[in-house]
């Protein structure tokens, strides 16, 4: 390796590290204050930047909370061929755990379906992944046909949307909608089961 390739390559780590610190402290910044606190100055002072520094790996506000959804994709990443009805129903009970993080997903996803938003291609991408991943889990647990009938790619996008929807109702009222508890009928119902007032088959 030639001393200019070494030089590169330093440089592209040391972007990374700095990259990763800046999702980091974005985290933090989200979690103590909110999405719409969550301002460029707020992280660039967490990180000590220049708001004109954070611009240069992160050009918009948009460009940076989705890079931190990106990056909290990969950290609930689980191989498609290892998730099960019940692990979802674990990642519901997580997501109750940390409203910050969720409301700036529900945020992003609310204004990403208006044209050239920078967040559009990233939902549109992520829900294709999405409803492939819950068809395979589906067929998994059921095979090819569900207790009520539809197969696994019909029943998909309604287990996202489910999954998705119960979001916003915990946000906006979450003494109201127990979303764990919520998402744990609805599989229920998926089963062909009805749950009584307890909670119970």
């Amino acid at each position: 390796m030639s001393y200019g390739d070494r030089m590169s390559s330093t440089r592209s780590a040391r972007s990374g590290e700095r990259r990763t610190e800046i999702l980091r402290a974005t985290l933090e910044v989200i979690a103590e204050r909110g999405y719409r606190g969550a301002s460029l100055a707020a992280v660039a002072e967490r990180v000590g930047l220049t708001q004109q520094g954070l611009l240069h790996h992160f050009p918009t506000k948009e460009a940076l909370l989705v890079a931190v959804l990106e990056e909290r994709d990969q950290w609930d990443a689980v191989p498609n061929s290892q998730w099960r009805l019940d692990l979802l129903g674990s990642l519901v009970e997580y997501n109750a755990m940390r409203p910050a993080i969720v409301q700036t997903f529900s945020a992003l996803l609310g204004e990403s379906v208006t044209e050239e938003h920078p967040a559009r291609d990233f939902f549109t991408q992520r829900y294709v992944g999405v409803r492939e991943s819950m068809a395979e889990v589906l067929r998994a647990e059921y095979g090819d046909r569900l207790p009520g009938g539809l197969t696994p790619e019909r029943a998909a996008p309604l287990l996202a949307a489910v999954m998705d929807g119960l979001q916003y109702q915990w946000l906006l009222d979450p003494e109201a909608v127990d979303m764990p508890a919520a998402f744990r009928d609805f599989l229920e119902l998926l089963a062909g089961g009805a749950p009584d007032a307890t909670g119970s088959r």
